[in-house]
């Protein structure tokens, strides 16, 4: 291992954005079906001024000529519109405020006739299941996948117990299920809302319109597909099953994507993307309600709200990065000029890596584990060169506020 890097090949010396309050520690969006322990991450880059890609990227926004790409997405809808008035585009989402957004305004804006479909939460909150229904009563039919349940607890176990990253299988689905069922229902238009690279994950990739598809398709055979830290096959060999049971988790064949002309976009790519615009979007068109509480390890009533094992992701996110929601939402919101980078510093000094003691209960009881072992595995994914333990209690070594 390099003397300069750590524990995930993370950079030994801990450096923040000049601009928002991102850190050099964060991990870039990675192929989820090929993930295995201990992995090499790609992080977010810095420039000689120490400003972060995802800041450059939003400077870089105020270039585009949005008209111009209003225009684009016109006429991507003019190619792909139906007019027998069937299906002609898939918007997957779970009733979330980008999903909400990208299907109500392709449908009432661009007069497509969007099948929205679901890769449901793990564990869904109220307010989750509250706004799923919600925004299926705006106007829109809605296919929803639910996976083989005791394949996907036990993936999330062993994604929890190998990677420390218990959201791994939820990914997964979130990323194949719609250019598969792309290809199933000859629909060849899929429209994601925004590109994670807004946020830092491989920035070059904000260039193009269309997601890469090595993340969602790939011919690898199970000897090389790795689910929750294991080999595929090791998994379906352990516990005796049959390829029918992981196919959920596994990338689509991209030979039958591509006889399908399957495309993947991004609306961000057309739309200037703003979180919060598109929180007040859906709110004023549909019956869209953030939590009636912020949520724990952040300010924000609004993002990631659906699923329980989101604030279980957050906290290891936390462990591995010394990075959690606050860091993530104040970056976004100083970006868009929503607060200042010294209003975001405060909030994340109160509130990032809050313990998610909301629905730790329901989350070991969805994996199968014991207290015990939430903090035996929590402690085991801890990196060294972010933590210092002073008087019993873990503190970060370089936190954004010491600056």
């Amino acid at each position: 291992m390099s003397k300069k890097l750590g524990k995930y090949g993370l950079p030994l010396e801990v450096k923040y954005c000049k601009k928002c309050t991102m850190s050099n520690q964060r991990p870039s969006s990675e192929r989820e079906f090929n993930s295995k322990k201990e992995a090499k991450k790609r992080i977010i880059e810095f420039d000689k001024e120490g400003v972060c890609s995802a800041c450059k990227h939003n400077e870089n926004k105020t270039l585009i000529n949005w008209g111009d790409r209003e225009s684009q997405l016109s006429e991507l809808c003019d190619k792909y519109r139906k007019n027998d008035g069937t299906f002609d585009c898939i918007i997957p989402g779970s009733g979330g405020k980008d999903s909400v957004f990208a299907a109500h305004i392709l449908k009432y804006k661009y007069n497509m006739n969007p099948l929205t479909i679901t890769w449901p939460p793990n564990i869904y909150t109220d307010i989750g299941k509250r706004n799923f229904d919600v925004w299926l009563g705006s106007g829109f039919t809605n296919l929803t996948y639910h996976p083989n349940q005791k394949i996907h607890k036990l993936l999330t176990k062993y994604a929890f117990l190998n990677l420390g990253h218990p959201f791994q299988p939820f990914m997964l689905g979130q990323m194949n299920l719609a250019p598969k069922v792309s290809y199933e229902k000859k629909i060849p238009l899929v429209i994601y809302g925004e590109n994670p690279a807004e946020y830092g994950s491989a920035i070059e990739e904000n260039a193009v319109p269309t997601k890469d598809s090595s993340y969602y398709a790939s011919d690898f055979q199970l000897d090389d597909i790795y689910l929750g830290g294991m080999c595929a096959s090791e998994i379906v060999q352990k516990h005796n099953l049959n390829r029918s049971d992981l196919d959920a988790y596994l990338p689509a064949n991209p030979y039958s994507l591509d006889e399908n002309k399957t495309e993947v976009h991004y609306l961000g790519y057309y739309i200037n993307w703003h979180p919060q615009e598109m929180y007040y979007y859906s709110v004023e068109n549909t019956e869209f309600r953030p939590m009636a509480f912020r949520v724990e390890g952040s300010f924000s009533k609004y993002s990631s709200m659906d699923d329980k094992i989101d604030w279980l992701h957050w906290y290891t996110y936390f462990i591995k990065f010394g990075m959690g929601r606050a860091t993530q939402d104040s970056s976004q919101e100083i970006r868009n000029g929503d607060i200042t980078r010294e209003e975001g510093v405060s909030l994340i000094r109160r509130f990032d890596g809050e313990f998610p003691e909301m629905y730790l209960d329901d989350c070991c009881e969805y994996m199968g584990i014991s207290a015990e072992t939430f903090h035996e595995t929590i402690e085991s994914f801890r990196t060294p060169h972010l933590w210092t333990k002073n008087n019993g209690k873990w503190a970060l070594s370089n936190p954004i506020w010491s600056e």
